[in-house]
C-alpha cells in the first residue's frame, strides 16, 4: 500500500485496529485445586499452587507447578509434596523475596529455593488455621495472612495477619475486624493493602498495626488482590464470579466475568496479563489487559 492510498484509507477511517487477543483458559494439563498464580519475571514463568485435595487436609501431595507465559505446563509438579525431603500439604499463597519462595500452608509458612523449588526449611504459625496469602515488602519483609476459617470455613477467630523477617516471626494485627483477611499486597508506602473473604465487601489499609483506610467495593467474598504500575489494583470476587479493576479515584471496572471461584490472582508485568486461578476447575485463566 503506497503513502497516498494509506493517507486515503486513514482518512475514511477504514483502517481497523488489530482485535485485542482473546483470553486462555489452561484446562485439563494436571492442575489439582489451583489457588494461587504467582508471575516469577526474573524466570519469565508462572507458579501455580495447587491444594490437591481439600484446603485444610494435612495429606503432603500439595504441588507447585511451572507454566509458561503462554500456558503450556514446563514442569507439572516442580516441587511436590510426596517427593522426600519436601513438606507441602495444602498450597495457597506465594511471594518471591531474595531468592526465597514462601508458600502459605495451613499453618506453615514454607521456604524453597525460587530458582531450583529445593525445600529451605518451614516457620509454623502458632495459634493460625487457615494461612492463606504471603506478600513481600521491598525491604525483603514477608507477611502472611490467616483468614481465621475451618474446613467447613466457618470462623475460627484467629483472623491475623503475621510478619516474618530476619528469621523472626510476629504478628502485625489480629481481630474479628480483620474480616477473614485473605489477599494482602504491599504498598510503596509500606501499608499492608488487604482484601477479606468475610461480608464486609471492603478493602482496607494495615499500618502501625492498626486499620487506617478502607474502601467499600460492589462485590464480595474477595480472594485476591494485586497492585498495578500507577496504583490501581485488581481484585477477584466469589461472590461475583468476577475479578475488577478499582482506580485511584474509588471507581471500579470488571475485567474479568464468569471466572467461577476465582482464587489468589497474578499479574504479568511484561505481557500486562492478569492470572487467574480457577479453584474448583482446576485451570487457570490468562486474561490479556489491553
Amino acid at each position: 500500500m503506497n503513502v497516498r492510498v494509506l493517507w486515503f484509507v486513514l482518512a475514511l477511517g477504514l483502517l481497523v485496529p488489530a482485535a485485542a487477543q482473546a483470553p486462555v483458559t489452561v484446562h485439563d494439563v494436571g492442575l489439582s485445586t489451583p489457588e494461587s498464580v504467582l508471575y516469577v519475571p526474573s524466570a519469565d514463568v508462572y507458579l501455580v499452587s495447587n491444594i490437591a485435595g481439600a484446603p485444610l487436609d494435612k495429606d503432603g501431595n500439595g504441588f507447585i507447578a511451572r507454566m509458561a507465559p503462554d500456558g503450556s505446563i514446563l514442569e507439572l509438579k516442580w516441587i511436590d509434596g510426596t517427593a522426600p525431603g519436601v513438606a507441602l500439604d495444602a498450597p495457597k499463597g506465594m511471594a518471591v523475596a531474595d531468592g526465597v519462595l514462601y508458600v502459605a500452608d495451613i499453618t506453615a509458612l514454607r521456604m524453597f529455593d525460587a530458582s531450583s523449588g529445593a525445600p529451605l526449611g518451614s516457620v509454623e504459625v502458632p495459634g493460625s488455621t487457615f494461612l492463606n496469602d504471603v506478600a513481600a515488602g521491598a525491604d525483603g519483609s514477608v507477611y502472611v495472612t490467616d483468614s481465621g476459617l475451618d474446613a467447613q470455613f466457618q470462623p475460627t477467630g484467629t483472623d491475623a495477619i503475621y510478619r516474618y523477617a530476619g528469621g523472626q516471626l510476629e504478628p502485625v494485627i489480629g481481630g474479628p475486624e480483620l474480616d477473614h483477611p485473605n489477599g494482602v499486597t504491599v504498598l510503596p508506602s509500606g501499608a499492608l493493602l488487604v482484601v477479606p473473604y468475610g461480608g464486609s465487601k471492603a478493602m482496607y489499609e494495615v499500618e502501625g498495626g492498626s486499620i487506617v483506610r478502607s474502601r467499600l467495593l460492589p462485590v464480595g467474598q474477595l480472594d485476591g488482590v494485586v497492585l498495578l504500575p500507577g496504583g490501581d489494583v485488581l481484585v477477584s470476587s466469589w461472590g461475583a464470579s468476577a475479578v475488577v479493576r478499582v482506580s485511584l479515584d474509588g471507581s471500579a471496572v470488571t475485567v474479568a466475568s464468569d471466572a467461577p471461584a476465582p482464587a489468589d490472582i497474578g499479574y504479568d508485568s511484561s505481557r500486562h496479563q492478569l492470572l487467574i486461578p480457577l479453584f474448583n476447575d482446576d485451570a487457570v485463566r490468562i486474561v490479556p489487559l489491553g
